[in-house]
């Protein structure tokens, strides 16, 4: 016979104004493992988790159960308080009469209290039937992956290293920067943005904690939190290929000691080599304990808008493309004849905000960009003319509403408010159809270039990573993560991390601050000497298991395996999350849960309804 005690919360007037909370303690005290129940105003405050803790000790209670809000809002809070009490935490548990009770039956407040009673008599049963459960204690590996090298994933891996720990850093390309490296300066401090991206690429490189891997990519993820084995697939000239014979000795020789480099740089792991042509395929196994995904994103293709002459008029560029017409220095010049453009419009929204034809989505950034591109045109070409077709102008950020006009005010550039229906090749000039909603005119420009603001779209290589990984992606298939609000930069794997615009579209000042929360994240895992794991996890009953393996193929978290010798299915603790989809799938019902158990929801069942 246990010796239980019940607190029920008022939760101000959330629960107290629709549930009589008297009658529910006294309702209560007859249950016959209840020895004592009360009720308090603010069971989460100090002074109600000292009333929990007192009471465990003076009534020699060996079971809580609080009746109040949700358990994702409070239950650690007095597992807590009932340890430093001198109970087991897991024999304490919350019975939901907020959210699931007072809240839904504000008016019905009769029924609402026998519905609390019966929740309440249910935990109670639970809680009767709990095991006194210990956490694991699993080693942790105080090494991060950080996959891409772009902004997001250069400064996660900065934060890390300078905080001392190991980094591996995996970029799929030849160069780190990403698509900031292709940008010609940036919105608001125009002129800061190849220096910028210089010194954090040297600082990268010359880190004696950050191991760099151009032209490689993750093919291979095993483990859980603090013990993940990634496999890395990696690309480096091979010094023996016929072309790099062709150049001479010297060159070879440059090739032979680049690819003794890139080797001597590899990460401690089993690695193997396989050559095929003229480069060297290499594979890595590199224990990390945390991941930061920071794969960035992919341009949109302008195949997509021929309504817009996409990918048959050369002169229809997207804003990536402009940027490098910028960057290029000097005068502008479009790409069919080499000559410099003197009317230029550029379309907002090509593509974006559009679920019919394009996506549905915003990308944040267009509005800015387009400003700053129309600037700079105007600054090289002073007698030009630049039109800005858009819907709405989404300038949120500090200075940013400022910057657009400026745009209009001291370089002139005409904003029409409407769509552009179609662009067409005329001569050597490209004519926009449009409208101008605020006049209610349909407009019309023979310009020399357009330039189409399309949307940021996910990585290409975004979906298969996320297989590989085990992480999930949205309806648009950027990396999905824990929680939009309280969440941000976890993913729903545990040490899978999110950066930049691989979760989804924002600008480099935001990117940054995420790749910076991110980092945070890992260096607070590491700050612990080992990984605690929470005991409450999936089992199995070896004697009723006959190893078909339904379990196996049941859990999405890659926990289960059959055991080679002794033919039952095992579980791996540290990758089990406890969803439960293992005990429904088991038509043995070997596979339960601790402190989940059947036997426990049967009795929590039996006291529902009961009188």
């Amino acid at each position: 016979m246990g010796r239980i005690g019940v607190f029920v919360c008022h939760c101000g007037i959330n629960i107290a104004s629709t549930v009589d909370v008297d009658r529910v303690v006294e309702a209560l005290e007859q249950h016959p493992e209840v020895v004592y129940a009360t009720n308090y105003r603010y069971m989460c405050s100090n002074p109600g988790q000292q009333l929990v803790k007192d009471a465990i000790v003076e009534h020699e209670l060996d079971g809580v159960v609080v009746a109040a809000c949700s358990p994702l809002m409070h239950e650690k809070t007095f597992r807590r308080a009932a340890s430093t009490a001198g109970m087991n935490p897991y024999r304490c548990e919350m019975a939901n009469i907020r959210e699931q009770c007072s809240w839904v039956h504000e008016h019905q407040p009769v029924r609402a209290t026998e519905k609390a009673i019966e929740i309440v008599r249910a935990a109670v049963e639970r809680t009767s039937r709990n095991e006194e459960l210990e956490p694991f204690r699993l080693p942790l590996t105080k090494r991060a992956l950080v996959i891409g090298g772009g902004i997001a994933g250069m400064e996660a891996a900065l934060d890390i290293a300078n905080a001392g720990f190991p980094v591996v850093l995996v970029e799929r390309e030849e160069h780190l920067g990403g698509k900031m490296a292709r940008l010609s300066g940036t919105y608001l401090n125009f002129s800061a943005a190849p220096d910028l991206l210089a010194r954090k690429v040297e600082q990268i490189l010359n880190h004696s904690r950050i191991e760099v891997l151009t032209n490689a990519q993750v093919v291979e993820a095993e483990g859980y939190v603090g013990n993940f084995e990634v496999v890395v697939r990696s690309q480096i000239p091979n010094p023996k290929s016929e072309s790099s014979n062709q150049n001479g000795g010297g060159a070879s020789a440059d090739i032979e000691r680049q690819a003794s480099g890139v080797a001597d740089a590899m990460p401690a792991g089993t690695q193997r080599m396989q050559t095929s042509g003229r480069s060297v395929e290499r594979q890595t196994s590199v224990s990390v304990g945390a991941i930061v995904v920071a794969t960035g994103w992919d341009a949109y293709s302008l195949e997509r808008l021929p309504e817009y002459g996409g990918g048959t008029i050369p002169d229809v560029v997207d804003g990536l493309t402009f940027e490098g017409m910028l960057r290029a220095g000097g005068e502008v010049r479009r790409p069919s004849d080499g000559r410099v453009p003197r009317e230029v419009v550029f379309v907002q929204c090509a593509g974006s905000r559009d679920p019919e034809r394009g996506v549905p989505y915003c990308s944040k950034v267009c509005c800015m960009y387009v400003a700053k591109q129309a600037m700079v045109f105007k600054e090289r070409v002073p007698d030009g003319q630049a039109y800005v077709f858009y819907i709405d102008i989404r300038s949120a950020g500090k200075g940013y509403d400022e910057y657009v006009q400026r745009a209009m005010e001291e370089h002139d550039i005409l904003y029409l408010r409407g769509k552009v229906s179609k662009i067409f090749h005329d001569g050597d000039k490209v004519v926009v159809w449009g409208a101008d909603t605020l006049s209610g005119r349909p407009v019309e420009v023979a310009a020399d270039l357009a330039v189409l603001a399309t949307p940021m779209t996910p990585s290409h290589q975004a979906l298969e990573l996320a297989k590989t990984l085990r992480v999930g992606v949205d309806q648009n298939g950027f990396f999905s993560e824990a929680h939009p609000k309280l969440r941000p930069v976890e993913s729903l794997t545990a040490g899978v991390f999110l950066a930049g615009a691989a979760q989804g579209p924002k600008d480099i000042p935001e990117t940054v601050s995420q790749a910076s929360g991110a980092a945070a994240k890992v260096l607070q895992l590491f700050s612990h000497d080992e990984m605690t794991q929470e005991p409450m996890v999936a089992y199995v009953i070896e004697d009723v298991c006959s190893g078909c393996g339904v379990c196996v193929e049941s859990c999405p978290y890659g926990a289960r395996a059959i055991h080679t010798v002794r033919g039952v299915a095992t579980v791996n603790a540290a990758l089990c999350q406890n969803c439960g989809a293992c005990v429904v799938a088991c038509p043995n019902k070997a596979s339960q849960i601790r402190n989940w158990t059947l036997e426990q929801i049967l009795a929590m069942a039996d006291v529902v309804g009961a009188t």
